[in-house]
């Protein structure tokens, strides 16, 4: 079957999405002599490129820009022999191997797929959440916190992911608030008392975010607040607050592979215990694709390399 593969697009290792969790395993992959190409798919980068620092990642002590670490581990993957192609895979096919993949009209097959097409958070679908996004509007507490030391934010959601960014941003702001659009939480009965019993933490129930307010000042944008509309009678209020954090949950990025991969009830991926391995060989999960837990840079990367290490031995194997 491999000699009918087109030799110009037939890849030992493809790897679907960037961000840290396909750099790393591109350059692990690429310094084992298998020239992997990455897929860096609409946004190449992934999640980081939304974020405007990131101080949590080792090695950066005076922190660093998202975007600018994402740049450099493309630099470091290539240095390696990693391709980079800024297109989208659009269709998979796991059912025979070489695996066959499409980019719109455009075929590709491989002999091993990582995949690490990440989660999205969910969003409110505003535009001025867009325009405010990284300068004051943020979708991981754990990130952002920090930067918002003895500030007033808001949260929005009224599920665990709520409660949660709400209780770990009292370490930082001064108060949180959290809006949500009914009056009952679908939180866990001990997360909604935790938070409930925080000093720190407002509730503001029956109500919506309609638009995030701000200004722009010597050409950098701040947040100031948000309009809140009453989701009983309609009326609507402005509500400063410096931060807006989203609590709606993630959306992890894997509607391509639904009928192939093992997914769990929310639509992550499944990979074997203790390994980036999926229910199909020769196909691997890295980062928050499989990951609903930790969603951090730093062990994305760290799945990027066992995916790495799982496809070469992999490989190794089918060749021996």
């Amino acid at each position: 079957m491999a000699e009918q593969t087109n030799q110009k697009n037939h890849f030992k290792v493809l790897i679907i999405g960037s961000g840290p969790a396909g750099f790393t395993a591109a350059i692990y992959t690429g310094r084992a002599n298998l020239n992997p190409v990455i897929f860096e798919g609409m946004q190449p980068g992934g999640q980081l490129t939304i974020t405007t620092e990131v101080e949590n990642y080792p090695g950066f002590e005076h922190g660093i820009d998202g975007p600018a670490l994402m740049d450099i581990m493309r630099k470091q993957a290539q240095r390696f022999g990693a391709q980079s192609f800024y297109k989208e895979i659009t269709e998979v096919d796991f059912s025979s191997r070489p695996f066959k993949l499409k980019s719109y009209d455009e075929n590709y097959t491989a002999d091993s797929i990582i995949i690490s097409t990440g989660a999205s958070a969910k969003l409110l679908g505003l535009e001025s959440e867009n325009k405010y996004m990284g300068y004051g509007v943020s979708a991981c507490a754990t990130c952002d916190g920090f930067f918002f030391k003895g500030l007033k934010v808001i949260v929005v959601g009224g599920g665990d992911t709520a409660m949660e960014e709400a209780t770990f941003l009292t370490k930082f702001a001064s108060e949180v608030t959290i809006i949500h659009r009914r009056d009952e939480f679908r939180a866990s009965k001990i997360m909604t008392e935790r938070a409930q019993k925080n000093p720190k933490i407002k509730f503001m129930t029956n109500k919506i975010v309609n638009e995030v307010l701000g200004v722009e000042e010597n050409g950098k944008k701040v947040m100031t607040g948000v309009i809140l509309q009453d989701t009983k009678d309609g009326s609507t209020t402005e509500f400063k607050a410096d931060g807006m954090f989203l609590g709606i949950g993630h959306q992890p990025n894997t509607k391509l592979f639904k009928g192939f991969l093992d997914m769990d009830g929310t639509g992550y991926l499944i990979t074997k215990p203790r390994s980036t391995y999926t229910n199909i060989e020769g196909v691997f999960a890295a980062g928050d694709v499989a990951d609903h837990t930790y969603r951090q840079a730093v062990t994305a990367a760290g799945t990027g390399c066992m995916a790495a290490l799982d496809a070469e031995r992999w490989l190794e194997a089918q060749e021996g």
